[in-house]
C-alpha cells in the first residue's frame, strides 16, 4: 500500500550515512562507511519480508482454493474457512468469502466512465506525490545561489524524516474523522489542494534563503511546507476507498485494483524523471527565474483538482 511512503523517508532520513550521523554507535564500522546507504535499504527490505510472512501465515484467504499454498509449500494443513457466519460462532473466525458463483467481469467491462475516472484521479494524485518526493531532497541539496538550500546529507535526512513522521501522524489522527465527517470527496480534494501551497513554497523558501540566509524564517517555511505536504495522505486514503467501491462486483476487486496500479506504475516511472529534468532545465536556462518547474507542478495540481471535482460525493460508484 502507498502508506509505505510514510516509513520510507523515515528510514532513509534517519539511517543514511550512519557513521556520520551516529559516530558513537557506527563510527568504527568500516562497512557502513563504505556503504552509507546499507541501513536505509536493509531496514525497509526486512520490514517487507516480515510483512510478507505475517500475511502469508496469518491472513485468511477470501477466495476458495482446492489446495492452500501453505500446504503445497510447507505441508501445513490450513483450517477450513467458514463461508458464512454461524450463530454463536467465534467472531474472530469469520471471513468474507467471495460467492463461488460470482465471476470477475471481462477486462473491457472495467473500462467504464466511473472506473476510468478513479484511475485518472489516482494517477494525478500519484504524479503530484512522486514529483514532490523527488524534488524535495533535490531542492534541499541544491546550492542557495542556484535556488535551493545547500544542506548537507545529514540535515536533509532529518528534514525528510520529519516529513515521514508528520505524514504518518496526520493520517492516523485525522483521516478517519475527516472522511466520516466531511465525506470522501472533500477528504480527497483536501489532499490535492494541499499541493498548491506545497509547490508554491519552494520558490518562497528559495527567495528568503537568498535574501536572509539560513535562519528562522527559512526553517519556519520549510516546516510549513512539510505540514501542507502531509495532507496529501488524506487523498490516498480516500482514493483507495473509491477504488474498492468502483469494482463491478467483489470478484472483480483484484482486476480493478490492478488496472489502477498499472496506471500509477507508469506515472511513477515517468514522474520523477520529468520533474527532475524540469528542475535542472529551469535552473540551467533561468526559466521564470529558475522556478518554472514549480509553476508546472502547480498547474498539474489544478488539473488534478478539476478531475477530482468530478468524483461523486459518496464513495460508492456502483
Amino acid at each position: 500500500m502507498d502508506r509505505v511512503e510514510t516509513t520510507r523517508p523515515l528510514a532513509g532520513g534517519l539511517l543514511s550515512h550512519p557513521a556520520e550521523q551516529y559516530p558513537s554507535l557506527f563510527g568504527n564500522s568500516e562497512f557502513l562507511k563504505k556503504h552509507p546507504y546499507f541501513l536505509p535499504s536493509a531496514v525497509p527490505a526486512t520490514t517487507a519480508i516480515v510483512g510478507w510472512l505475517v500475511a502469508f501465515f496469518f491472513l485468511k484467504e477470501t477466495l476458495k482454493s482446492p489446495e492452500p499454498i501453505s500446504k503445497l509449500i510447507f505441508g501445513f494443513r490450513a483450517s477450513k474457512q467458514k463461508q458464512q457466519t454461524e450463530q454463536g460462532g467465534d467472531h474472530d473466525d469469520e471471513v468474507v468469502i467471495v460467492d463461488e458463483n460470482e465471476k470477475p467481469v471481462p477486462f473491457r467491462k472495467l473500462l467504464t466512465s466511473h472506473i476510468l475516472l478513479v484511475v485518472a484521479n489516482y494517477g494525478f494524485l500519484s504524479l503530484i506525490d512522486v514529483t514532490y518526493r523527488g524534488i524535495h531532497p533535490l531542492f534541499l541539496s541544491t546550492p542557495i545561489d542556484l535556488g535551493g538550500l545547500g544542506l548537507p546529507p545529514s540535515i536533509i535526512g532529518r528534514w525528510v524524516a520529519a516529513f515521514g513522521i508528520c505524514n504518518g501522524l496526520v493520517e492516523v489522527l485525522f483521516f478517519a474523522w475527516m472522511h466520516d465527517t466531511l465525506g470522501p470527496k472533500f477528504t480527497f480534494l483536501t489532499g490535492i489542494v494541499s499541493g498548491i501551497p506545497t509547490f508554491a513554497l519552494f520558490p518562497a523558501i528559495s527567495l528568503v534563503a537568498k535574501t536572509y540566509g539560513l535562519g528562522i524564517w527559512v526553517w519556519s517555511l520549510v516546516s510549513l511546507q512539510i505540514a501542507f505536504s502531509s495532507l496529501m495522505s488524506f487523498s490516498f486514503g480516500a482514493i483507495f476507498i473509491y477504488i474498492a467501491t468502483s469494482a463491478p462486483n467483489r470478484a472483480s476487486l483484484g482486476m480493478t485494483n490492478g488496472l489502477n496500479q498499472m496506471s500509477v506504475g507508469l506515472v511513477r516511472a515517468i514522474g520523477p524523471a520529468l520533474s527532475n529534468s524540469l528542475f535542472s532545465v529551469s535552473i540551467e536556462h533561468n526559466y521564470l527565474g529558475g522556478y518554472m518547474v514549480y509553476a508546472f507542478l502547480v498547474g498539474a495540481t489544478f488539473v488534478a483538482m478539476a478531475i477530482g471535482s468530478m468524483l461523486p460525493s459518496k464513495s460508492r460508484l456502483r
